[in-house]
């Protein structure tokens, strides 16, 4: 998996009118989770816009000022309701031998049959949760849809991976082939033609 680096500086204090200042000056508080204690840093709100407005997950790795690194994902996030600036991040320190939990994104590949058949491809799932060590987490999670007819299913059972595990339900879908209204009109005009040929 791909890794970011976002430099920043530790906070000495964390308190709400340090917080303020540093948003004012265009910085993001983060705290870093996981370790023996949580780390206080803070970074530019430009260092995080490969991280948080993309499709892709990511590894980061947080070098601060201090020659501290640590290596750690995106835990959670905080948006302003108004603004959408970024107000606030927590991260989760990676261990090597320490599974974690991180959302995958979803790629869909193949043609379905379903869909050439005029059904209407409907992407359930875009983002998986799974469950490994930083070693095994994937970029992304490849789904093939090929097999999918027209109401047909594709269950998260059925991309078992043993490198890591999903953490959802057997009975999730992660997409599925309905039928489009355009295919279910015209099923029923053929209908009602057969019924008027019947009559």
């Amino acid at each position: 998996m791909k890794s970011i680096t976002i430099n920043g500086s530790k906070r000495e204090s964390v308190g709400k009118k340090s917080t303020k200042a540093l948003r004012n000056a265009g910085e993001v508080p983060c705290v870093l989770y996981g370790g023996d204690q949580p780390v206080h840093f803070s970074a530019a709100e430009l260092a995080f816009s490969k991280l948080v407005y993309t499709p892709n997950a990511h590894t980061v790795v947080i070098a601060l000022e201090n020659g501290e690194s640590y290596n750690a994902v995106l835990q959670d996030i905080q948006f302003h309701p108004v603004t959408d600036k970024i107000l606030h991040i927590d991260f989760y320190q990676l261990f090597p031998d320490k599974e974690v939990t991180m959302e995958i994104p979803v790629h869909v590949i193949g043609s379905s049959k379903g869909v050439m058949a005029g059904g209407t491809l409907r992407k359930n799932q875009r983002k998986l949760k799974v469950k490994a060590i930083p070693a095994n987490l994937p970029d992304f999670i490849e789904v093939d849809i090929t097999p999918l007819k027209i109401g047909g299913k594709l269950y998260i059972t059925e991309l078992f991976n043993e490198a890591y595990k999903f953490m959802h339900p057997d009975n999730t879908v992660v997409c599925q082939v309905r039928r489009s209204r355009a295919s279910m009109s015209a099923a029923m005009d053929a209908d009602d033609e057969a019924d008027d040929a019947n009559e």
